[in-house]
Order: structure tokens, then sequence, then C-alpha cells
């Protein structure tokens, strides 16, 4: 956080909100699925928090929540309304005829070395939040996620919800049950042996590199999903490809790729972050393995948004 705004509040104060900033970074991560957009909301609700008299306040770690949760509703409403235009636009601009969907979205990454685990990937892999549930999540309305994000990861009772969304209680309970059902049925938990995840991911690239097709479709799950996201409105347009043989088909083409997959933890699971020969990150590839098959594949390219991540870790 920039300094001069902390010197703007009192010290006491400044520790206090010090105290709960993880907290408030992972709520705001999971909302928004935006480093960036997420360290912006944990400063303006220190902002709030600086400029509001809280003594009366029992619960500051419940106010915060709500301050951040209200921000991020803000932002998820703004990015849905502009993310609607620029679709019907492309849309159009192609001839789509009804019934088009907006092309999946990978949000940014959380990426850590696959030797070295560190506490924020611990949460990640303990809570489930791989990168496939965080694309899921992409996909629900902005009411969806928040009362979802807040009550089913944070333990936020509806009660309290509600005012952010504008909905009854009861009326909230069901946006969350609904969240709930489309979470389960497009992101299932990973396994949390993260070793059996390593096996899986080497015995993919292994396939890849020899093109063993019947090798590879004995690590996928017969409906495995490969999400890929270059940037919508560049010459890499998003993929979303479903089935073992048109997945296995479309990962022969990462033969060349596999001599520079580093492994990675990414959102707290097997991966790999690919560094080319000039040493730039070429992309991250995140992998969700269940019951020791791979059923999701999701894949960042975009490169701007790739040399924003830190990948010193990873360096020669």
């Amino acid at each position: 956080m920039d300094e001069k705004i902390l010197a703007a509040g009192s010290a006491p104060a400044a520790d206090l909100f010090e105290a709960h900033r993880p907290h408030l970074r992972a709520v705001a991560y999971r909302m928004l699925g935006s480093l960036a957009e997420a360290e912006d909301a944990v400063q303006d609700t220190w902002l709030r928090y600086d400029r509001t008299d809280t003594s009366e306040v029992e619960n500051l770690g419940g106010w915060l929540t709500t301050v951040i949760g209200r921000l991020c509703l803000t932002q998820l409403r703004s990015r849905a309304q502009r993310r609607e235009e620029s679709f019907e636009s492309r849309t159009e601009a192609a001839g789509a005829g009804g019934g088009a969907e907006p092309p999946p979205r990978i949000p940014d990454p959380l990426i850590g070395r696959a030797d070295a685990p560190d506490p924020e990937q611990e949460v990640l892999l303990a809570d489930s939040v791989g990168l496939a549930l965080m694309v899921v999540l992409e996909s629900l309305s902005p009411a969806e996620r928040v009362s979802f994000v807040l009550h089913d990861m944070f333990a936020v009772p509806f009660e309290e919800i509600a005012p952010l969304i504008e909905k009854t209680a009861a009326a909230t309970r069901q946006l969350a049950s609904r969240a709930r059902r489309k979470v389960q049925g497009r992101a299932p938990a990973p396994d949390r042996d993260l070793a059996r995840q390593r096996v899986a991911v080497d015995a993919f690239f292994a396939a890849t590199r020899t093109g063993d097709l019947d090798a590879l479709l004995a690590v996928l799950d017969p409906e495995v999903v490969l999400r890929a996201d270059g940037a919508a409105g560049r010459d890499r347009r998003p993929v979303l490809l479903q089935g073992a043989r048109t997945v296995a088909g479309q990962a022969v083409m990462f033969r060349g790729l596999s001599p520079y997959a580093r492994p990675a933890l990414v959102n707290g699971a097997a991966g790999v972050v690919v560094i080319g020969a000039n040493g730039r990150a070429v992309s991250v590839m995140a992998f969700t393995v269940v019951d020791g098959a791979i059923v999701a594949i999701d894949v960042l390219t975009d490169p701007e948004r790739l040399a924003a991540l830190d990948l010193a870790a990873f360096a020669d």
C-alpha cells in the first residue's frame, strides 16, 4: 500500500487494518479474479476505513468485509456491462447469430514454485480455489458471485450479504445455491495430493513430447475441458475445447513447448510456467486433476498479462 496513504491515518488504525489485509486481499481476488483490481479494492477499503468512525463497530473484520464486498460488486457490475457491450459489438461485426456466449476469460493466476509452496498457495489448495473454479466464477452474475464467495468461501451470513445486493436474505440464499450448483457441475474439487497431481501433469507432457496419442488419452478425463485465453481482440482467439480426443489432438501442438515447461504451483495446484528461449513467459498452464485424471486445462497466453506477473522465481 502507498506509504503516503498509510501516513494519513493513525498508527493504531493502520496496524488494525494491516492485520485484516490478507483476508481482504483473499476476498477481493476471489471476487474479481484480478490481482491489480483486488489491490485497488483493498486500498479503497482502507480509504473508507480511515475516513469512518468505527469506534462503535463490534466486528471490524465483518465491517471491512462488507465494505470490500460492496466495492467488488460495483466493479463486477461495471465489468459485466463492458463485456456485454464488447461481445455484442464483436458478434454483430462477425455476423454471429443468437445464442452465442462470450469466450472464456482466464483470471489472473497466483503462481509459486513447485518445490517451495508458500502459505498462500497452501490455502488455495486447501480451499480448492484452483484456476478452473476461478474461471467458473467469471461466468456467474455479479450478485451470484458476491453471494457465493462471501457465504461459501468466507462464511458471511446471508443476512449481512443481502443489503449489499439489495435482496432479501431468502433471495440471497437462492442466488448462492444457484451459483453453488454451477460451480459443482463445472469445477470439481481437485485431488488434495499434490504429488498425485504432478504425476498426471508429468504424464501429460511426456505424452506430448513423444506425440503418443494413446498415452494422452490415458491421462485425460473423457470430458476434459481445455480453455485458453490469448486476449480477445487479438489474432490469438480464446479457445474452448471439450472431450479427450479433441483436447489430445490440440495437445500434440504443445510438443515444442515441452522442453521449456517449468513445474509450478498455479492457484495451489500442479501446473507449469512455459519460459521461452528468450527468457520471456510464453504461457501459464493450470491443471485440474481428479482421481488421477486431468479434467481441466486452463492456459493463459496473453503477452501483456503474462508480462505483468511476477515470474522472477522461474528465471534462469
